[in-house]
């Protein structure tokens, strides 16, 4: 059953209280699985989520099953060629638009009927906070409701995080993932704060769409914690489909732009100029020069303004201010700032667990330094029958991670000798959807390094694998990591054409703890990405 609630919130004389067996606060991928689980054992379950629009939890809404569809779409318009005029880029970008929404919408409508029609489930919407150790107040738009619960599950997920820079919160053209995957038009030109993975699968997704792509990194390294060589292929591929990259450099501050768009101030560390000026004390577009954006970290290259909003984000440079004896005033370290005009920003800093508002004090639920939820391996919370499970108790931000944690929970509720625990888990694996996906399981080289493990590198280009010739995407590299005397997969990188299908071999391979050469020896079908591992392992 549900009790609905959209928008406005009345207070009613009385409020109506449930008391239930469990109460699971948020309808993500743990949460509903458990729900459902605890229901067909008999067990009366309250779910409460704060907006109809999340029915199903982050994924299935505005995570990795919109986005991914998006994805798809813009490979589908590049490889068709609907991305070479603005007309088809429109037309291609509205289609995928559409796609998307259909697909969420049908998702999220299954996810919601599949525990509200359960006699045993009533689902609310409305925000949950805790007034005491098995107590929650749910704020619905029919008032408050009251729930005891003798356990309960926070299943809250994470939101993006956004940074302290001046006017990001109030300057139109602005977007977290969730606004930029529901977008109704195009925009031409975007700038991507932060070169993470979902940054960069954002880049990809839009510049195969057709947009102009510029990403902004605070820092002068790529990919820090990937393998050099494996960085530097997801950059050479992601240039290729024409993304720019500018490093060490910080946003200071977002504002509206002269033409409707966002101007971004931003201050660039070693280059050979300096600035001093605030940018909203230049204009957009009347600089003392325009720079398009090449990916250089020390230099710039000089261009004229430009009129076609196709181009890359227009970079005005700012001038300097003459010192006292006329020389221009640089800064400490070298910086220069510059004025970036564009038509959208993606703010794409990361996630961070959702619990504002859950007053978690009032159950006595403390927190991590990092602001996540304390969870013990079994991912019991600090406060006794409350359980924490998904990005809110800080693991990794996966939701196949959050299903696993379903597993921990429930080992802990059907009466395991046994129960299994967080530390049980094995060899994470994880996937980014780049035009050439990247998926990686275990230990990268880096890391082994680091060990001081005694391993050795195994590596494959992609251009070796027959059914990547056929498929006419041959791009990229494979590469695995081995300890030398026990033949034991340490990790692998796989930067390939279906590479998120092909890590899950590996993965289980590690799993069993079977040695490379099992990888290497076994029969797999021809043609087909997988038998490449037979080649990297050998």
């Amino acid at each position: 059953m549900s009790i609905s609630t959209p928008n406005a919130i009345s207070t009613p004389s009385t409020s109506p209280t449930i008391t239930t067996d469990a109460l699971i606060i948020g309808f993500g991928k743990g949460g509903k699985t458990l729900a459902a689980k605890l229901s067909a054992a008999g067990r009366k379950v309250v779910v409460a989520e704060a907006s109809a629009d999340m029915y199903g939890g982050t994924c299935i809404n505005i995570g990795c099953l919109p986005s991914k569809s998006l994805i798809l779409s813009a490979e589908q318009a590049r490889r068709d060629g609907a991305n070479s005029t603005p007309e088809t880029r429109e037309a291609a970008f509205e289609a995928a638009i559409k796609e998307k929404r259909r697909v969420t919408s049908m998702l999220r409508d299954k996810n919601y009927h599949k525990l509200a029609d359960q006699d045993n489930i009533t689902v609310i919407t409305g925000r949950a906070h805790f007034t005491g150790p098995h107590s929650v107040e749910i704020a619905t738009a029919e008032g408050p409701i009251a729930v005891t619960a003798s356990k309960i599950f926070i299943n809250t997920g994470a939101t993006p995080r956004i940074p302290d820079i001046p006017g990001i919160h109030t300057t139109p053209g602005v977007y977290t993932s969730t606004g930029l995957m529901d977008l109704d038009d195009m925009p031409q030109r975007l700038v991507i704060i932060g070169s993470g993975f979902i940054g960069l699968e954002f880049a990809s997704m839009f510049a195969d769409f057709g947009t102009a792509v510029t990403v902004l990194q605070h820092n002068a390294e790529f990919l820090p914690r990937e393998d050099a060589d494996v960085a530097a292929a997801i950059r050479a591929q992601l240039e290729a489909q024409g993304v720019k990259f500018l490093f060490n450099a910080d946003t200071k501050a977002i504002a509206p732009a002269a033409d409707g768009g966002v101007r971004l101030s931003v201050a660039v560390k070693g280059m050979t100029r300096g600035a001093s000026q605030a940018c909203d004390s230049t204009p957009a577009g009347t600089g003392n020069a325009h720079t398009d954006i090449t990916g250089a970290t020390d230099t710039t290259t000089t261009t004229s303004p430009t009129s076609n909003p196709t181009d890359h984000a227009t970079m005005s440079h700012v001038q300097t201010k003459p010192s006292d004896d006329g020389e221009p005033r640089f800064a400490e370290p070298a910086e220069a700032r510059f004025c970036l005009t564009t038509d959208a920003v993606l703010v794409a800093t990361g996630r961070t667990p959702n619990v504002e508002g859950l007053h978690l004090e009032a159950a006595g639920v403390e927190l991590t330094e990092r602001g996540a939820v304390k969870v013990d391996e079994l991912l019991r919370t600090t406060a006794a029958d409350i359980w924490a499970l998904g990005d809110v108790n800080g693991g990794p931000q996966h939701t196949y991670i959050s299903l696993d944690d379903y597993r921990v929970v429930w080992s802990q509720l059907n009466g395991s000798d046994r129960p299994y625990t967080v530390k049980d888990r094995k060899h994470v694996p994880s996937s980014t959807f780049l035009a050439t996906p990247y998926s990686r399981v275990g230990l990268n080289e880096r890391e082994a390094k680091a060990a001081g493990l005694d391993y050795v590198v195994k590596r494959l280009p992609v251009a070796a694998v027959p059914k990547a010739q056929v498929m006419r995407r041959p791009d990229g590299l494979m590469k695995a990591i081995v300890e030398r005397n026990t033949g034991r997969i340490l990790g692998a990188m796989l930067l390939s054409v279906e590479s998120h299908e092909v890590i899950n071999i590996v993965k289980l391979a590690m799993d069993l703890d079977a040695p490379a050469s099992t990888l290497r020896d076994i029969v797999f079908t021809h043609p087909t990405i997988a038998e490449a591992l037979n080649d990297l392992f050998a």
